[in-house]
């Protein structure tokens, strides 16, 4: 009778430890999903012949251990992408807009997760920022 108590109350601690085990990749998951879509809508204003990747390919990171890799090929391409589009348009922008806070982005995911973690916001939100500078309607030029 006792050891079926024990492996009743093993069954329920490890049923507890899963539920909070999903809770957990639920919660780290949203950002992620809005984090590429944020990547996929600017490559999306990205002219077809300034994209150098296709924007649904942004999806791969959810793969996991290869989006360590991965990670790097979005940033070296979105900022090849930002940059072709921006000299496209005349608008004067870094040459490779994002690449370098990218980088930093993932090197310091892979060496220090603290690190990482901001320059990924930071990273994020100045994607978000020259996306919306793509959006945005052509400045009407003064005569």
């Amino acid at each position: 009778m006792n050891q079926t108590v024990d492996q009743t109350q093993a069954v329920a601690a490890g049923l507890g430890i899963f539920t909070m085990v999903l809770i957990a990749c639920a919660i780290l998951l949203v950002p992620t999903i809005f984090y590429l879509l944020t990547l996929q809508k600017g490559l999306n204003r990205c002219s077809p012949e300034s994209r150098a990747m296709n924007p649904g390919l942004v999806w791969l990171m959810l793969i996991p251990l290869f989006n360590m890799v991965w990670h790097f090929f979005i940033v070296l391409n979105m900022a090849k992408s930002l940059g072709a589009e921006f000299q496209k348009r005349g608008v004067a922008e870094d040459p490779k807009p994002g690449q370098t806070l990218g980088l930093v982005m993932c090197i310091g995911n892979l060496i220090c997760g603290p690190v990482g973690l901001v320059c990924w916001i930071l990273y994020w939100v100045k994607i978000a920022g020259y996306s919306n500078k793509l959006a945005a309607p052509p400045a009407p030029v003064a005569t």
